[in-house]
């Protein structure tokens, strides 16, 4: 079969990531989240909240907690104060992406207000430390800036490496530890990051039908300009 034609059997199927306790790589890096989540319900407050960037494991942390806690979904942006009763309906609630602007103040302290009434538990994540964030309403950003919480620190190396063999092994794919090395001093030091790199590795290995190897990563690194 010519090359062309290799090329052509190369499909970009989703790939789809567990969010599995077993699945969740712990480090240094997030050893303080993860000890929040399992440390329920014996938490020092009913409210916490996880901070860190994209990519990061926060979702995955989240799941983890949803596991135990029987908690529910929402995203920050879809929170009305007319859905709050409802969103507390298990006794544990999960708000996702937590920002400015993007949220219904005023139905957010009704919320937080409402879960301590009713003893309930709440897990915020956000992209930045809640203490930072600029919101409007005086009385929410006093409470949130109460909130005990949990900062993801960036990834090191030994995490980074570790997800970069995960995400190949999920793919039925093996990276030999010459290449995760080279990829380590090469790629943006951000489990975003490291996602993305390792799907276009897999894209391109399928399409070239060549393994995963150190020439191959620096081929792609270069051709799509992904080298720090």
């Amino acid at each position: 079969m010519s090359d062309a034609g290799a090329r052509q059997l190369a499909f970009d199927l989703p790939h789809a990531e567990s969010f599995r306790r077993d699945d969740f790589l712990p480090s240094s890096s997030n050893q303080a989240a993860l000890a929040l989540v399992e440390s329920w319900p014996a938490w020092a407050d009913r409210i916490a909240a996880i901070a860190g960037p994209p990519g990061s494991g926060k979702s995955h942390l989240a799941a983890i907690w949803a596991g135990r806690s029987g908690a529910r979904f929402v995203d920050a942006a879809s929170l009305t104060r007319a859905e709050v009763p409802r969103a507390l309906a298990t006794g544990a609630l999960v708000i996702e992406d937590l920002a400015p602007q993007r949220v219904d103040e005023a139905a957010l302290f009704h919320l937080l207000n409402l879960a301590r009434e009713e003893t309930a538990f709440v897990l915020i994540t956000a992209k930045k430390r809640l203490d930072l964030e600029g919101f409007a309403l005086a009385d929410l950003a006093s409470r949130l800036r109460a909130v005990p919480a949990v900062q993801l620190a960036p990834p090191d190396d030994a995490l980074i490496a570790a997800v970069l063999v995960k995400l190949f092994a999920d793919r039925q794919t093996r990276i030999d530890e010459d290449t995760v090395s080279f990829l380590l001093t090469r790629i943006e030091r951000s489990l975003a990051a490291v996602r993305e790199v390792a799907a276009r590795l897999d894209r391109a290995a399928l399409s070239r039908g060549r393994r995963i190897t150190r020439a191959l990563a620096a081929d792609v690194l270069r051709q799509e300009n992904l080298f720090t």
